[in-house]
């Protein structure tokens, strides 16, 4: 069986999507469901079983000598999050646990870790470098950072799981982001606007180097991520952590222009002032180096920008039923 944790989530859901298409369903999804519309990003998908987080654990004490592998997404995933104990509970400990479980166990693990660990980028995205120096700039990449060096000090000490990896992701966008609110793309936030040729906002820039509209960004579209995750799964490669993005940066401006190219709509952009809450955090550039996956073997192709944007509007947003 193959066991993802945050399964019923945007990137866990595409996964498990991705693993069906491959004619597996020997799935154990783990994840909750709560009042929101999480449960549509299920609704198509076949697996095995469904089990609470707060089962997990006594779930694994039967499960020995029968997982494959496990990816572990599930966390919280606001950048915006501020219960630091909730964090450590939810975020942190979880994933030591399950770290733990597959190196007793010997199965290959592979987590989310994140782009927010870089903080503003002064240090550069290059996950060849040492992870040592990196400061987040929120506390949500605060416990992807912990975990990641904490998972490094394991390996050193022989602690690790057969073959492991973490993925810092990028910008993710794609299908079955709905459920996230304020964390959504803002492709999907605006796609009814630009549908409707009404004026879609965009942040003004409080930095001198950018002009409004032109913050940059490695956007990735999600079938990218689930095909990493899946040939990491397929190969025998050197465990580590490793960036998962498209490679380019481009700005929030071509990204809505994108949008409107691919639902054939011209679009109409007004440039606000940014929160001042989140001034000091903004990251106005983003850009992974993907020399390390690169090296390890990995030869699949990223969609561009305009190619995964006009996928996502066209075969999902467009459609009354946008859940893959």
């Amino acid at each position: 069986m193959i066991i993802v944790t945050g399964a019923a989530g945007f990137i866990g859901s595409n996964l498990v999507a991705s693993l069906n298409a491959l004619g597996r369903k020997d799935i154990v999804v783990v994840d909750w469901l709560g009042s929101d519309q999480r449960w549509r990003n299920l609704a198509k998908r076949s697996f095995d079983d469904f089990i609470f987080p707060e089962d997990f654990s006594d779930f694994l004490q039967q499960a020995s000598g029968k997982v494959e592998a496990i990816f572990h997404l599930g966390a919280i995933s606001a950048t915006t999050a501020i219960d630091g104990n909730e964090i450590i509970r939810k975020n942190v400990k979880p994933s030591m646990d399950v770290w733990r479980w597959c190196t007793k166990e010997r199965v290959p693990l592979f987590y989310a870790s994140s782009a927010a660990t870089y903080g503003d980028g002064i240090l550069g995205f290059d996950d060849n470098s040492s992870i040592s120096d990196l400061r987040p700039l929120n506390l949500y990449g605060w416990s992807k950072q912990t975990f990641d060096t904490w998972a490094l000090t394991q390996a050193a000490q022989g602690k690790a799981p057969p073959r492991w990896a973490g993925f810092k992701f990028f910008n993710v966008y794609g299908p079955n982001e709905y459920h996230k609110d304020d964390m959504m793309s803002i492709v999907a936030k605006n796609f009814g606007r630009i549908s409707n040729e009404e004026t879609i906002s965009l942040f003004k820039s409080h930095h001198p180097d950018y002009r409004d509209g032109e913050q940059l960004r490695d956007f990735v579209y999600v079938k990218d991520c689930c095909n990493v995750m899946l040939w990491f799964l397929r190969n025998a490669t050197e465990s580590g952590i490793y960036n998962v993005g498209s490679g380019a940066a481009r700005s929030f401006q071509d990204l809505i222009q994108a949008a409107g190219a691919a639902a054939q709509r011209p679009v109409h952009i007004e440039y606000v002032p940014m929160p001042e809450k989140i001034r000091d955090k903004y990251q106005y550039f983003t850009q992974a180096s993907m020399e390390k996956i690169r090296a390890a073997g990995y030869d699949g192709q990223f969609h561009s920008l305009e190619s995964g944007i006009a996928d996502y509007v066209v075969n999902y947003l467009a459609k009354s039923d946008p859940y893959i």
